[in-house]
């Protein structure tokens, strides 16, 4: 097995002191074993979109408008 070495912020290390029955090294494995599975997913979504940049760029900004709105009603119903 190859070895990486990983570097941490020294508040996060702390954090990481407080749970010394975990296995660090695994939960780290299972975290890149998931993000390569998501990317590899999203690379064969892409690959078979006929979506142009512009065009997942408008839709990007369609729903960050839509989300601002909502957020921002709901923001006025809690005061």
């Amino acid at each position: 097995m190859a070895t990486l070495t990983l570097a941490v912020p020294e508040d996060l290390k702390t954090e990481m002191e407080l749970f010394p029955e975990l296995n660090w090294s695994e939960v780290a494995r299972e975290a890149i074993n998931e993000k390569i599975t998501e990317y590899k997913l999203f690379k064969s979504i892409v690959a078979r979109s006929k979506l142009t940049q512009k065009d997942a760029l408008e839709i990007g900004t369609k729903i960050n408008e839509s989300l601002y709105r909502e957020y921002k009603k709901r923001i006025k119903k809690e005061k």
